[in-house]
C-alpha cells in the first residue's frame, strides 16, 4: 500500500466536506525577522513593541500577511498541491492579532465546485479558517483554485457556485481589542498622512520596485510550508519555469505600498483579489494603490480605508485592464482590502 501522498485532484472533492490540515505551526520572532528580510516591510505597528504598546496593544503583532501565509500554507497539501493556479479571494476577515508564541492551524470547507469545459480541470471553492492554540479564529477567507483532474473520465460534479459578498461590510470589521491611535506618533511611523488626508478615488504610485529573485522566492515558499508543485518543480510546467507563489507578490506589493501608505497599519478585511498574470524570477514588481472607500470605526482615533493594491511588472501606473475588460499582461495582482489608519 502506497504511503506517499500524490495530492488531491478535482474529482476527489465533495461539496460540504471539511478538511483539517496538518501541521500546526508555532510562529516566533524568527518569522518576523525572515519576513522583513524577504520584503521591504516597515510598518511601525508590526515592527516595534513600544509603538504597539503606545497604540494600546500588548506587543507588536505579527505582520498580518504572516498570519495569512501561515494559514494558507497549511492548506496547500490538501487543496492546491495539484493546482494549475490560485484564482481569487473573497470574504476575508482578520479576527484577532497573532503574536510570537501563538500556534496556528487551519481547516477548510468545500463550498463550491465547477468542472471546466475542457474536462481536464475544475475550480474548487473553499472557506479556510485559521485558529490559534486557544481555538480562537484568527482569520478566515474564501479562495478558489483551478485543480487538475487525475482521472479524465471521472464524471463532472454538479456545478455549485457560492454566493460571495463583493466586499466586507465595514461594520463587520473586527478592530483589535484595545487599539487606540489617539496619541499616534506620525514621526516614528514614517509619514504624516492620516485618514482624513486620503480621498476616495485617489491613486498613489508607490514608486519603488523590487526584482524577484529565485532564491528569495524559494525561501519564502518554504517558510510558509507551501508545497505546491508549480512553485518548486521546474518540470511541472511546459515552459520549464517555477511559478512565483502569489502570496510572495502580495507581500512584496504590500511592503512597497509603505511609500505613500505608511500609516495603513493593519489589514483587517480582504474583499477580493486576483492573480491576474503569472510572475517569474527576474520580473521587477512595482505597485500602485487606489482609495476605494473610507469608514469610521468605534476605536479611538482609528479609521478604516479600503484600498485596491495593484502589483505590476512594468508599464505605466494606474492602468489595470484593456478595452476588452481583461487584465493587461503586465498586471500581476489586483487586491482589494480594508486597513486601519489613524484619524
Amino acid at each position: 500500500m502506497a504511503k506517499t501522498n500524490p495530492g488531491r485532484f478535482f474529482e476527489d472533492y465533495r461539496l460540504g466536506e471539511v478538511i483539517a490540515h496538518a501541521v500546526p505551526r508555532t510562529v516566533s520572532g524568527g518569522e518576523r525577522a525572515l519576513y522583513h528580510a524577504l520584503y521591504p516591510s516597515r510598518f511601525a505597528l508590526a515592527s516595534s513593541d513600544e509603538f504597539a504598546r503606545a497604540s494600546g496593544l500588548p506587543a507588536a503583532p505579527m505582520d498580518d500577511l504572516i498570519t495569512f501565509h501561515t494559514v494558507f500554507g497549511k492548506t496547500v497539501p490538501d487543496i492546491s498541491l495539484n493546482a494549475v493556479a490560485n484564482l481569487g479571494y473573497a470574504e476575508g476577515y482578520f479576527r484577532k492579532p497573532v503574536y510570537p508564541g501563538d500556534t496556528l492551524r487551519s481547516e477548510s470547507e468545500v463550498i463550491g465546485l465547477k468542472q471546466n469545459s475542457n474536462g481536464k480541470s475544475g475550480v474548487v471553492y473553499v472557506r479556510t479558517t485559521g485558529r490559534n492554540q486557544r481555538d480562537e479564529v484568527v482569520m478566515e477567507y474564501v479562495r478558489w483554485v483551478m485543480v487538475r483532474k487525475g482521472d479524465l473520465d471521472a464524471p463532472a460534479p454538479e456545478t455549485v457556485l457560492p454566493d460571495l459578498a463583493k466586499a466586507v461590510d465595514p461594520a463587520d470589521l473586527i478592530i483589535p481589542e484595545g487599539l487606540d491611535f489617539s496619541n499616534y506618533d506620525f514621526t516614528l511611523a514614517g509619514e504624516p498622512h492620516r485618514w482624513g488626508d486620503y480621498e476616495i478615488g485617489e491613486q498613489i504610485d508607490h514608486v519603488d520596485g523590487v526584482t524577484i529573485e529565485e532564491a528569495e522566492h524559494m525561501m519564502a515558499t518554504r517558510l510558509w510550508q507551501n508545497t505546491a508543485k508549480v512553485h518548486f518543480d521546474a518540470t511541472f510546467r511546459p515552459d520549464g519555469q517555477r511559478l512565483i507563489y502569489g502570496g510572495h507578490v502580495i507581500s512584496m506589493a504590500r511592503a512597497l505600498s509603505f511609500n505613500g501608505l505608511a500609516n495603513a497599519q493593519m489589514i483587517v478585511g480582504l474583499n477580493g483579489g486576483a492573480h491576474a498574470n503569472p510572475c517569474f524570477s527576474g520580473d521587477t514588481v512595482k505597485a500602485w494603490s487606489e482609495v476605494l472607500d473610507k469608514a469610521e470605526t468605534s476605536a479611538p482615533g482609528v479609521g478604516a480605508v479600503r484600498l485596491r493594491l495593484v502589483a505590476t511588472k512594468g508599464g505605466d501606473p494606474f492602468r489595470l485592464k484593456g478595452q476588452d475588460g481583461k487584465y493587461l499582461p503586465e498586471v500581476l495582482l489586483d487586491l482589494d482590502f480594508w486597513a486601519l489608519m489613524p484619524l
